[in-house]
């Protein structure tokens, strides 16, 4: 490729030199030179590698941190979110900033108990049972009217096709309010990409993002 459309920094998480390891070690994660790296990365975009550079997984301080020596904003942040992780606040942050929100796990996954959350969720069954659409539907409609694109993963051409026909239809604002009230359940920790053993002596909690979103 002569170039890519969109460059993410994956996690705002750094780890000593070597071969990689998973679960991380935690005496490999050493705090991130976020200016460097973001320097590094609107670099490529001057360049023509890539035409926009964007992050995942990054909260408002985590944000607000790159934001202050920033040349280039991110285009784009892509995070976990879906009716039973919303993210109002990060939601509210970026379109202030004018940072496009991309939503992983549209359809939850299953979590570190082998449970799918969302496709368990009463309140989506019931909505979904109620307009003759499938629970997966639902969720992708709400995203859709929050403005947020979502990466869907299916190998199934039926879950294809049915995850393209959300939009001649909408939520009504009952419908919606439903929706808000859902409790709220975070999948993806950074946490839980590190190993049990060693201690986290080299790096602060907030540098690798283990508190919410």
């Amino acid at each position: 490729m002569e170039y890519l459309d969109l460059y993410l920094i994956h996690w705002p998480m750094s780890l000593k030199p070597g071969p990689p390891t998973f679960p991380i070690r935690r005496e490999d994660v050493v705090p991130m030179d976020s200016k460097g790296v973001w320097g590094a990365m609107e670099e490529c975009q001057r360049l023509g590698l890539t035409r926009a550079i964007g992050v995942s997984n990054f909260t408002t301080n985590k944000l607000d941190e790159l934001l202050q020596f920033a040349d280039i904003p991110p285009a784009v942040n892509q995070v976990e979110m879906n009716p039973v992780w919303q993210q109002h606040k990060l939601k509210e942050y970026c379109a202030e900033r004018g940072i496009h929100i991309t939503a992983y796990s549209p359809l939850g996954g299953r979590g570190r108990v082998g449970n799918n959350t969302l496709m368990d969720c009463q309140v989506l069954k019931e909505i979904a049972a109620a307009k003759g659409k499938s629970l997966a539907q639902v969720s992708l409609r709400w995203l859709y009217e929050q403005g947020v694109s979502f990466v869907v993963k299916s190998f199934n051409k039926e879950r294809l096709e049915e995850n393209l026909e959300i939009f001649d239809w909408e939520l009504t604002d009952d419908e919606r309010l439903k929706i808000s009230e859902i409790p709220q359940k975070k999948r993806i920790y950074a946490e839980a990409m590190l190993s049990n053993d060693g201690s986290l002596h080299a790096v602060a909690i907030s540098d690798i993002d283990i508190v919410e979103i």
